[in-house]
């Protein structure tokens, strides 16, 4: 099965968590903290925080938050935070409080590069457009071509300017057979445990499936296909790294074939560090008509590995009213965004730390206000629209100067109305200029039709519009509304050559992730938990 990822035909900032205030659920159960940058006091968003000694920890969210089982407190852990660009720390658990919300600051790191003395002519340095083709060639040499099990937090969201929505949450185990293997073919994957918490708001329309034969819910300019509904295999697919010989999504492409270096120009920036490893750092940069892309990859100095791919693409028809973007100078509406962290494991492989898939999306919600349906009356020789609320226009008056439009045809030929008149404050009578004996005829055929339980669509076509009812709803107009849509994987455990799963709990990729999945329990599974974010109080 050939799977195509978000593909392109021809974001209020995610920062928008500085509220007044957070609610701490499960108070007590859970220690929870935000970063923060130290210079900045904004949040350090995808932070590592591991557990000392454990090989284990969370992801910080969007809005620089994580939580740990307040277990690992009592039991003496510390834990290491680290973050790209930032300097690693580490606090110890039992400085943090149970019951209130901690603060955790990192101070931006300062890169000392240590000089080499040589007496031959000084090496020069990879341009940028090298330092990439160098990456990809050295794929299978910096990443695991052996099996591989991680272990983590699996999340799916929404975000409207109230905040998250439709969050659905799993603990997840998955099997990889390694680099050397299509990822899509071969991976397996188990469920831990999965819910569609309900102490954030829910949509109904939202979590919908897209779909562009009626346009109820897309993505403007882009084509996402719906796997099924696995939102999961969604995310995976747009790991580029992961699928670097396979189409991942458009202007990155397949990475063997040099897409990725046909399609952008590079630029070397000031070189930053993760983990106290060096890393060049260069900006991704296409434009053209219709798009802009913006991207920067992070590659280890030493051996080429590509630790970080930051890829977004942006609508340029399209104004961005978006505040922290429009402060980096992106002028255009975001079109999909992917973030995607690699770091270094067993035997200094580079493992998948996190991926975050972000697209904007458009729903469209039917009209409050519609025509519930149309009688014939040949008694008053009148059709009657009968709404499905009050009109704002008042009892029995001729409503032709309110801005009311309405055409009917009849055998495709139109019909001249004399006059109209609301009767009820939700009823419509329209009277026909016609002479007596086709009006008559006319009406007799229609109840004629509709006796016979025919299809009276065929000879009688009409719309109407321009009405607005009590609530101020304008007739058979639909809203439009734009959210954000997050797919999201954190690794919390990584276990090398583990054994090919063989048993029959394993997630079917091609069903909904949270509908009649089965699950696998580990024993150690109590050792697992989701980092769910904290909740936005007024």
């Amino acid at each position: 099965m050939r799977i195509t990822a978000i593909q392109l035909p021809y974001f209020l900032p995610l920062f928008l968590f500085l509220v007044s205030g957070f609610s701490l659920a499960q108070e007590g159960e859970f220690v929870s903290a935000t970063v923060i940058d130290q210079s900045t006091g904004e949040p350090v968003i995808f932070a590592s925080v591991l557990l000392k000694g454990k090989a284990r920890g969370v992801i910080t969210n969007l809005d620089g938050g994580f939580r740990l089982p307040a277990r690992y407190r009592e039991e003496g852990f510390t834990i290491q935070i680290s973050s790209m660009g930032y300097q690693k720390k580490e606090v110890p658990l039992l400085k943090l409080s149970l019951t209130s919300l901690n603060t955790i600051s990192l101070n931006p790191g300062v890169l000392e590069l240590t000089e080499a003395v040589v007496s031959a002519k000084k090496k020069r340095e990879p341009t940028a457009r090298q330092i990439i083709r160098r990456a990809i060639v050295n794929i299978l040499q910096n990443y695991p071509t052996s099996n591989f099990t991680t272990k983590g937090y699996y999340r799916d969201y929404q975000l409207d300017s109230l905040g998250y929505l439709n969050l659905n949450e799993a603990l997840l185990e998955v099997f990889d057979a390694g680099f050397d293997e299509i990822d899509s073919a071969t991976t397996k994957t188990r469920i831990y445990d999965y819910v569609q918490n309900k102490d954030f708001r829910r949509d109904t329309l939202a979590d919908d499936l897209y779909n562009y034969m009626n346009g109820r819910k897309t993505i403007d300019k882009a084509y996402l296909k719906a796997y099924g509904g696995n939102e999961f295999t969604i995310l995976r697919v747009h790991d580029a790294i992961r699928n670097y010989r396979l189409n991942s999504f458009d202007f990155i492409n397949n990475m063997t074939k040099g897409d990725i270096l046909k399609n952008h120009s590079f630029k070397k920036l000031e070189e930053t560090y993760f983990d106290e490893e060096n890393l060049y750092t260069i900006q991704i940069r296409r434009t053209e008509p219709g798009f802009k892309t913006r991207g920067t990859i992070y590659i280890a100095k030493k051996d080429y590995a590509i630790h970080k791919l930051q890829y977004a693409v942006y609508d340029r028809s399209k104004k961005n009213l978006d505040p922290f973007l429009q402060q980096q100078g992106i002028k255009g509406q975001l079109v999909f965004q992917v973030t995607t962290e690699y770091k270094r494991g067993v035997q200094d492989k580079m493992f998948l730390n996190y991926i975050s898939f972000h697209n904007t999306f458009r729903l469209a919600k039917p009209p409050k206000f519609v025509v519930r349906y149309l009688t014939v009356l040949p008694e008053r020789s009148a059709f009657v629209l009968h709404f499905n609320n009050r009109l704002a226009s008042r009892s029995g008056t001729d409503i032709s100067d309110s801005g009311f439009w309405y055409k009917f045809k009849y055998k495709d030929k139109e019909i001249k109305f004399q006059n109209t008149r609301i009767i009820l404050d939700s009823t419509v009578y329209l009277y026909p200029k016609m002479a007596a004996r086709p009006l008559n005829n006319m009406m007799r055929e229609l109840v004629t039709m509709n006796r016979k339980n025919m299809d009276v669509g065929r000879v009688l076509k009409f719309s109407v519009g321009g009405l607005l009812d009590i609530d101020g709803n304008t007739l058979n107009t639909w809203e439009y509304k734009d959210y954000n849509q997050f797919r999201e994987y954190f690794v919390q455990e990584l276990e090398n050559h583990p054994q090919k799963p063989v048993d029959s709990l394993l997630m079917d990729k091609y069903a909904p992730i949270f509908e009649k999945q089965p699950m696998y329990r580990p024993d150690n599974f109590d050792e697992y938990w989701m980092n769910t974010p904290l909740k936005k109080v007024d």
